[in-house]
């Protein structure tokens, strides 16, 4: 299982693969009654995986046998008790990865040279990642943050501790047992090191930045390093480093919220923008189309827009019931093509692009 999924996560399981590729998709429930058919709607779906692989005269009987065994090993390892709102399982050849995603997925069993990412990509822009720094004398940690949680990242160089006499100095400080270490040389040296460290990580997976800690702390950490003061936004609370997960995300959820709605502002006054110079599309036939030859500049989803729709040849027409060839994913079809061709992908909450079919973006020409 994966708490998170990093760019670096969906660069690695983008790329080809020895057939098969197996990618099992199924919608999950969070709570009574639809999560108690979920386990039998997983056997049957990994059932339904090892037919196929039986069936395919592609597979040799090792490689069939080697498969079988890595769906099995990911069925062991998934726990519906904590499900979210979809599960992805990927096996092939040598390896298995389980994840568990915030957002619905179309139920389906692929086999393939790669494996189905397209609403791994499309949760992952849903989730608006963030980072958190937790900042005292002695001890710096890093939090991954997305769809309201944060969790612990042991990641480059972090957890950070520094050896000293007073060990743990933050605790000592808070109940005036000494007085505060922020003038100390040894301590500026250490948060000079962990600003670096937080530089390297977002080098490799940029996402906005969160800094926790006494006053103290942050102006000595802005002083002594770069990154953090050109970056972060400051949240002074102190006592974090150590977490947990929940005070950590409870510190920085002000901020994040207060983000997240400069955000949406930005992009209405960007689609707005567009309209006005007629570089604006809207629903997903105008925009598949749009999107297919590259001219999506900036796509804004509503958080919870889904789509089912079948191809006529040239335009994408709404699906009727029971149509064994209509696209259930076309929404997450079009958050992937969009990041490939370089757009920026924007999720909003439900009800902001009424008027626009739930789906907007701005052109390039």
């Amino acid at each position: 299982m994966h708490p998170a999924l990093r760019s670096d996560d969906l660069a690695r399981l983008r790329r080809q693969r020895p057939y098969p590729a197996v990618s099992v998709l199924m919608p999950t429930h969070r709570r009574d009654p639809g999560s108690a058919q979920d386990p039998v709607r997983l056997r049957n779906l990994m059932a339904e995986a090892k037919e196929q692989l039986q069936a395919d005269p592609a597979v040799t009987r090792e490689t069939r046998m080697d498969v079988t065994a890595q769906l099995d090993q990911a069925l062991a390892e998934i726990d519906l008790v904590h499900a979210e709102d979809g599960l992805v399982v990927f096996a092939a050849p040598g390896e298995h990865e389980v994840w568990m995603l915030g957002r619905s997925v179309p139920e389906r069993v692929v086999l393939s040279d790669t494996y189905l990412t397209r609403n791994l990509v499309s949760a992952q822009a849903a989730e608006r990642p963030f980072w958190v720094l937790a900042v005292s004398s002695d001890h710096v940690t890093l939090w991954s943050g997305a769809a309201e949680r944060v969790t612990e990242a042991h990641t480059g160089s972090f957890p950070m501790t520094r050896v000293s006499e007073n060990f743990d100095a933050e605790r000592l400080e808070r109940i005036g047992d000494v007085p505060s270490t922020f003038t100390d040389e040894a301590t500026r040296q250490f948060l000079r090191e962990a600003d670096t460290a937080v530089g390297a990580v977002l080098r490799n997976d940029p996402r906005p930045l969160y800094v926790t800690g006494e006053a103290a702390a942050l102006s000595l950490i802005d002083d002594a390093g770069t990154v953090v003061r050109a970056t972060a936004t400051r949240v002074t609370q102190g006592g974090l480093a150590a977490g947990p997960g929940d005070a950590v995300w409870q510190a920085v959820r002000p901020f994040v919220e207060a983000r997240a709605e400069k955000d949406v502002a930005g992009v209405l006054e960007e689609l707005d923008r567009a309209r006005g110079r007629r570089a604006f599309a809207a629903g997903v036939d105008e925009i598949h189309q749009n999107v297919e030859s590259g001219r999506v500049a900036l796509l804004a989803v509503e958080e919870n827009y889904r789509e089912t729709v079948r191809d006529s040849g040239g335009h994408l027409l709404p699906a009727d019931p029971g149509d064994l060839d209509a696209l259930h994913d076309i929404v997450d079809e079009i958050v992937e093509k969009s990041l490939d061709t370089g757009a920026q992908v924007r999720f909003v909450p439900d009800g902001t692009l009424t008027g626009m079919g739930g789906i907007a973006s701005t052109l390039r020409y």
